[in-house]
């Protein structure tokens, strides 16, 4: 079974709910409720390539954020952090309605998602690339985790894009989010990425190794059985 069925859409107050578990100031739960509401509004009537809102895009973000145990303002701008790009909110709109911090995480993210990825050997496009995602690292390492799981949760859901832009995409991510993922040590994210990226770029090899790792889990169950 491809591991696509394995997630469930969470919703905002799915986000909140996670929040709770080691937020505990009502002003920073009220802030994550406010980007929730702020998200909803103005991306009502965007739609995904799969056909959901494009809201559940938003809250899978925040949400995965939430189980990361970041903080408030990041969980924040994962609701927000397509708002400058599809909404036409622009970025002092944003620190108006929210803050000066959460205003340039989104900013940031936005930027990033400009660049355009032409293949691992454009040496201009990693040039620029890694340039622009390390200075805003170094600003800002939450701009960085936002990203990350912005693409993990596209890359969740790639299988609704065309062939052409599935093998584009996942090469991207195997070029350069998978490398960033490991090097920030976020093992889950870094592991994840490459399974998804192998599964659309090595299709057939990604099933027959698949098929060998059931077999040999099949077979290290009953051992484990027999033992006990």
């Amino acid at each position: 079974v491809f591991f696509m069925s394995q997630y469930k859409n969470p919703g905002a107050d799915d986000v909140l709910n996670e929040a709770r578990y080691y937020i505990h100031d009502p002003a920073s739960l009220l802030l994550i409720q406010k980007a929730a509401n702020f998200a909803a509004e103005h991306h009502a009537g965007q739609f995904r390539k799969s056909g959901e809102p494009y809201v559940v895009h938003l809250n899978n973000v925040a949400y995965i954020l939430a189980t990361m145990r970041v903080g408030p303002k990041t969980i924040a701008a994962g609701f927000l952090h397509d708002s400058i790009e599809d909404c036409g909110i622009t970025r002092d709109e944003l620190a108006a309605e929210f803050d000066d911090e959460i205003a340039d995480i989104v900013e940031a993210v936005t930027k990033i998602g400009t660049l355009k990825f032409k293949g691992k050997d454009d040496l201009e496009y990693q040039a620029a690339n890694h340039r622009k995602i390390f200075i805003a690292m170094a600003k800002d390492v939450r701009v960085i985790l936002v990203k990350l799981v912005d693409r993990l949760h596209n890359m969740r859901t790639l299988e609704y894009q065309p062939e052409a832009s599935q093998k584009r995409i996942a090469a991207e991510t195997l070029d350069v989010y998978a490398p960033i993922a490991h090097r920030l040590g976020i093992s889950s994210i870094k592991n994840e990425l490459e399974d998804l990226c192998f599964y659309y770029l090595n299709h057939e090899e990604y099933h027959e190794i698949a098929r060998l790792v059931e077999a040999k889990k099949t077979e290290s169950d009953a051992a484990v059985n027999k033992m006990t």
